[in-house]
């Protein structure tokens, strides 16, 4: 530990030295003899002392421990976290480089007491350097190092790409929910959830749900507001997803929310309406399920649109109707575009003859080839379509069925339980594991 005066309180020592000086000489006489007794309390201030755990050279600590600082005759003024993967920074010729790996911290009121927000790096090595200030604003300096424990291959916490939505950069509609795929199964769910960070610029309430262990969403109260950039970071490095299962990396998001595109389709009137930003845009005929069983009946609730495909063979083996079998199919369409994930599409059926008139798809939305081509261009994933009229309610968990839960029970089901607000707080719980 070490300590030095800052240039500004040996300035403020001389000034008051100098003054008290001038002050004995104005009023002494002859061989009288001055006394003076110091007012300012900086003047005896103790040098503040600082604590940091874990501990210098603490072994190997694992990864979800958090790092305190603690300040005794002083106040913390900075803490700086570094974390080096010794593998990695062989490999690049350097440490880590990535912001999303910076640490930051919640000091207490008195500011005596850091905490970091986030988990250590598996695998690092870690430096803290801790700084704090006494009344006189002389500084005190900690240093301590430690080692975290590395991941056990096969127990390694990562994203699965294939399963996490939206992209990186991609514009959606105003009801895409932000989905998270794991690559095993997450058991400690509320350190996973405190470890996702979302930043709107029009900040909402907004909850996750888990869909299953590998899978969790989250949506707002309402749908979000149009035209913003939202930003998630899923700070899952050191998180301890289940018993000695550790996140190895963090990962960001940004996506744009475009314009508001809602697409209104009574099923009894053969026809969809499309509004953009609350103006009517287009109404084209459409031919949705004939109903003769659940599974060719069109779903009534809000849907949100998924995947697309120029091509697509809709094949009724691979929802469970194998060939030969009575109501199996097999046809190639196109501009197909993903509405549950228990097969409903909208696409182009020019095969179909009663578009506009009659409803006898297998439960799909059936368009002629120009209005599947323009909903194929002009939609994006996200987009929000409301379907009613049928005898067959969607199912929260076919697909993106969110919005078919209403917000206390969406939230309420959230493992942390409670809302989460996008205006750049961070979640309302702890990351780290039990202490």
């Amino acid at each position: 530990m070490t300590g030095r005066t800052h240039p500004s309180a040996i300035s403020r020592f001389g000034i008051g030295l100098a003054a008290l000086a001038l002050a004995a000489t104005a009023c002494t006489s002859g061989g009288a003899e001055t006394q003076s007794n110091s007012t300012d309390p900086a003047a005896d201030a103790e040098p503040a002392t600082l604590a940091i755990a874990p501990e210098d050279g603490a072994g190997t600590v694992v990864p979800n421990t958090p790092i305190t600082v603690t300040a005794e005759n002083g106040t913390i003024s900075d803490v700086k976290v570094d974390q080096v993967v010794p593998d990695e920074a062989a490999a690049e010729g350097e440490g880590d480089p990535s912001e999303l790996y910076d640490m930051t911290g919640t000091l207490n009121g008195e500011g005596t007491e850091w905490t970091s927000d986030w988990n250590l790096r598996p695998g690092s090595e870690v430096t803290v350097t801790a700084t704090a200030e006494n009344e006189a604003g002389e500084t005190t300096e900690l240093v301590r190092e430690f080692t975290t424990e590395a991941a056990v291959p096969g127990q390694r916490l990562e994203l699965d790409p294939y399963g996490t939505y939206p992209e990186n950069g991609q514009t959606v509609g105003v009801g895409m929910p932000i989905v998270l795929a794991f690559d095993l199964p997450v058991t400690n769910k509320a350190q996973v959830e405190n470890s996702i960070k979302i930043v709107s610029e029009q900040g909402v309430a907004g909850s996750w749900r888990w869909i299953d262990d590998k899978r969790v969403a989250f949506r707002p109260q309402d749908y979000w507001e149009p035209y913003q950039q939202v930003s998630v970071e899923a700070r899952l490095a050191g998180v301890e997803a289940s018993e000695g299962v550790y996140g190895v990396s963090n990962t960001k998001i940004d996506f744009e929310v475009g314009r508001e595109l809602i697409v209104t389709m009574n099923v009894p009137d053969h026809e969809a309406v499309v509004t953009v930003d609350g103006e009517h845009e287009r109404t084209f005929p459409v031919s949705n399920g004939k109903a003769s069983r659940n599974f060719d009946t069109t779903s009534s609730g809000t849907h949100v649109l998924m995947e697309r495909y120029t091509h697509l063979t809709m094949d009724s083996s691979t929802v469970g109707i194998p060939e030969g079998s009575p109501g199996s199919y097999k046809v190639d369409v196109q501009y197909a575009v993903r509405t549950s994930s228990s097969g409903e599409f909208f696409h182009e059926a020019s095969y179909n003859g009663n578009i506009g008139s009659a409803n006898t798809s297998n439960g799909c939305t059936n368009m002629r080839m120009d209005d599947a081509q323009w909903f194929f261009d002009n939609t994006l994933m996200g987009d929000v379509v409301d379907t009613s009229g049928t005898g067959r309610v969607k199912e929260w968990n076919n697909g993106w069925g969110f919005w078919q839960l209403d917000w206390e029970e969406w939230q309420t089901e959230s493992v942390t339980g409670e809302p989460y607000v996008t205006d750049g707080a961070n979640p309302p719980g702890s990351v780290h594991g039990e202490q």
